[in-house]
């Protein structure tokens, strides 16, 4: 993990920048002032205009993309299970969510065009590149800081979010599949329930059916883009700036635990149900100092099990039993998964993956790499 110490290590460059020096990832320089004294009340008005503007961008950036999902809905995608795999996570790093191709691998196997087998791969494959969103605000929100200070800690999250959900999606998914194929949940079923919908969306999702309503659909994913960045602009409000001693390493903080970050991932998800919206909200903390990157694994592994709760519910509401089974045994194989790698292996996976991200973040060759190959995979498993 990232580790600061006292001077020389820590250099105070300026008065706006500290430099800390990484162990287990690179240096950086996080720009840091005086802690501001804001109201409460101000900050509470600051924080509910930035999550208005926030969730907008998101709606808005995925409407304008989500025009691209018919186009790779054909029989050389949906043809066998690998494709459909490759289908679902490509599909979600087009369209920056995971969400919607898991609804319309639901969909899709209600009207029949793909089997279990193909929905279950698809709807792994979806959460696979669900959080490609996170990599894409990393990088928006470090090209929006002048200088170098604290550009690779946005980034790196968008990376090690990449990086868990794959720990915990890829092992978690082979076992799923075995109980799917051996029919061990082909007597579960559910009946219809009321429409369970995100807190966020119920507050805020006017605004992005409005602006639908009244915009060109290709306006709309550069303008959620612009909306972004204001709506980080109002999370630097909320947030103080963090003095140097405020980067001090508190191993007794609850936040560098393991169980109580896991937890904290799977409420906030399952309150916003959206995996962009939990995890992309890591990435001002860690970009201003708030939080250590290597503390966020378990975080990021808690939303990526409660994301599956708006998918659940819209297998219910299809009426389709084995959308249900589908769901459900993705979600319990991946939750039981989740628990042994951070009971058993989570320094090792805390290793592996920051390693990854320090070589990933060493030059933008490297970076630029690393993305290629993300989305070679998939459309390698869809040429299958």
């Amino acid at each position: 993990m990232d580790k600061v110490v006292d001077c020389p290590l820590m250099d105070q460059i300026d008065s706006a920048t500290v430099h800390v020096t990484g162990v287990e990832l690179p240096d950086e320089d996080i720009a840091v002032s005086d802690v501001r004294r804001v109201p409460h009340a101000l900050r509470l008005l600051y924080f509910i205009i930035g999550l208005f503007l926030f969730v907008t961008a998101l709606g808005l950036m995925k409407a304008g993309a989500q025009a691209l999902v018919p186009t790779l809905e054909g029989s050389i995608f949906t043809d066998n299970a690998w494709s459909t795999l490759g289908l679902g996570w490509l599909g979600a790093c087009i369209v920056l969510s995971g969400s919607p191709i898991a609804a319309s691998a639901l969909t899709l196997l209600d009207g029949g065009a793909i089997d279990r087998t193909q929905a279950f791969t698809m709807l792994t494959g979806s959460r696979l590149g669900a959080a490609f969103v996170v990599l894409v605000v990393g990088a928006i929100y470090a090209a929006r800081r002048s200088g170098s200070a604290g550009r690779r800690a946005p980034i790196s999250i968008g990376i090690l979010s990449l990086l868990m959900t794959m720990v915990v999606y890829v092992p978690g998914a082979i076992f799923g599949y075995l109980l799917l194929e051996r029919g061990t949940f082909d007597g579960l079923t559910f009946g219809t329930s009321p429409r369970l919908t995100s807190l966020t969306d119920t507050m805020f999702g006017w605004s992005v059916d409005l602006l639908k309503d009244v915009l060109p659909g290709w306006t709309l994913f550069p303008i959620g883009l612009a909306v972004l960045l204001l709506g980080f602009s109002m999370f630097d409000r909320v947030l103080p700036a963090v003095s140097s001693d405020r980067l001090e390493q508190r191993g007794d903080a609850w936040y560098t635990k393991k169980w109580p970050m896991f937890l904290a991932g799977c409420g906030v998800c399952l309150l916003t149900l959206s995996v962009s919206v939990a995890l992309t909200v890591l990435v001002p903390l860690v970009a201003k100092g708030y939080l250590r990157r290597a503390n966020t694994l378990p975080y990021i592994a808690g939303a990526n099990i409660t994301t599956l709760a708006d998918t659940l519910v819209a297998a219910i509401l299809l009426g389709n039993q084995a959308g249900v089974q589908v769901v459900v045994t993705v979600t319990l194989t991946v939750t039981i998964w989740t628990l042994i790698v951070l009971q058993f292996f989570y320094p090792f996976v805390r290793r592996t993956c920051l390693g990854i991200a320090r070589v990933a973040l060493r030059s933008p060759v490297h970076l630029a790499t690393f993305v290629g190959v993300l989305l070679a995979i998939p459309i390698t498993l869809i040429a299958i």
